[in-house]
């Protein structure tokens, strides 16, 4: 999709350059006139102050653009302002196009958006956990019903044995039937060790269990599968709150469809708050990073993943591309970006 063609703004309309005209022998510059004055005077001609009159109606066409990207509109206003603040009042050459002006402007923050201000990088902080503390490295992975939070974890274990890691699994989603069952055909198709107590059970004591147990065989790295909830039932809710709170994960990743576009964002919004409401610490924790699904089936819609990381801080960490293991991607920023604004 490309952007509505935009009228080419002259450097300077008919009135303008009568005004120019008339003030011609002014502006010449006198032979004896120095250097400084010479630089002055063709500043005058070739510079221009960009004003709110320059630069919204252009940007007008580039928040609609976004819309049509999946960006939250409330985000897109916000994004816009952001950029008619820092181009208020800047000096431009006449002979740039506003155009282009707003467009590197727009990209810029773009990138600053989807750039993490902490990186994730789960095989530095395994390595770190695992020597430093003598521990399995945990990562609990939270979602909503039907996101694939299952294959996906079992994508991330596949990452992290190609990266030679020792991986176990615990299944802690006691609520929804089948999900055991599940988990254990990915644990036989990864060769992985399943740690579980069936159905029925306290979710945050089986992740207590499961870790102890990993802790024992020497194992690099722990993945706890928990139910599916919608961000809206209370009693789940609380018992993610508990699972967290009692076995304090190094990470929790968010499941998220990018095929649902801003609807993401409000179950992410969600998760955090009951995270919060319903933690016993007084620094309770959030979710650190954001597992994308489905990325491959959008087409050039990727607005969720600018609303997700804009809404929470929380960075994209996987983007999941396809059924099979090895379809877990890492987030490529700049293509993101040129998606956005193709």
């Amino acid at each position: 999709m490309q952007f509505g063609s935009f009228d080419k703004i002259d450097i300077l309309d008919e009135e303008e350059s009568e005004e120019k005209e008339e003030e011609e022998d002014e502006l010449v510059p006198d032979s004896n006139q120095s250097s400084y004055g010479f630089t002055s005077w063709f500043s005058k001609l070739t510079n221009r102050v960009l004003t709110k009159e320059d630069i919204q109606p252009v940007l007008a066409n580039f928040r609609e653009h976004l819309i049509t990207k999946n960006v939250a509109s409330e985000i897109a206003d916000k994004l816009c302002e952001s950029v008619t603040t820092n181009l208020e009042g800047k000096t431009i050459s006449s002979f740039s196009r506003i155009k282009t002006t707003i467009r590197n402007a727009l990209e810029a923050a773009l990138e600053r958006i989807l750039t993490p201000a902490r990186s994730i990088d789960i095989l530095r902080d395994v390595n770190l956990v695992n020597s430093a503390q003598n521990r399995p490295f945990s990562i609990v992975f939270v979602g909503v019903n039907g996101v694939g939070k299952s294959t996906n974890l079992a994508k991330v274990c596949y990452w992290l044995k190609d990266n030679g890691l020792r991986v176990s699994i615990v299944a802690c989603d006691t609520f929804r039937s089948g999900a055991v069952e599940q988990l254990a055909v990915h644990a036989s198709r990864l060769d992985v060790p399943l740690f579980q107590k069936g159905y029925g059970k306290d979710a945050a004591a089986i992740a207590l269990e499961g870790i102890r147990v990993a802790h024992d065989r020497g194992d690099n790295v722990v993945l706890i599968d928990t139910a599916g909830r919608m961000q809206d039932k209370e009693p789940l809710m609380k018992s993610l709150a508990k699972l967290v709170g009692v076995n304090n994960p190094d990470l929790i990743l968010f499941v998220g469809e990018a095929l649902v576009g801003n609807e993401a964002v409000d179950q992410l919004t969600k998760f955090n708050k009951a995270l919060t409401d319903y933690s016993a610490s007084r620094n309770p924790r959030l979710i650190d990073g954001i597992i994308l699904t489905k990325f491959d089936t959008i087409d050039d819609k990727v607005g969720a993943a600018l609303s997700m990381v804009y809404t929470t801080g929380s960075p994209i960490v996987f983007l999941g591309t396809g059924q099979h293991y090895n379809c877990l991607k890492k987030m490529n920023v700049k293509s993101v970006v040129n998606a956005l604004l193709k």
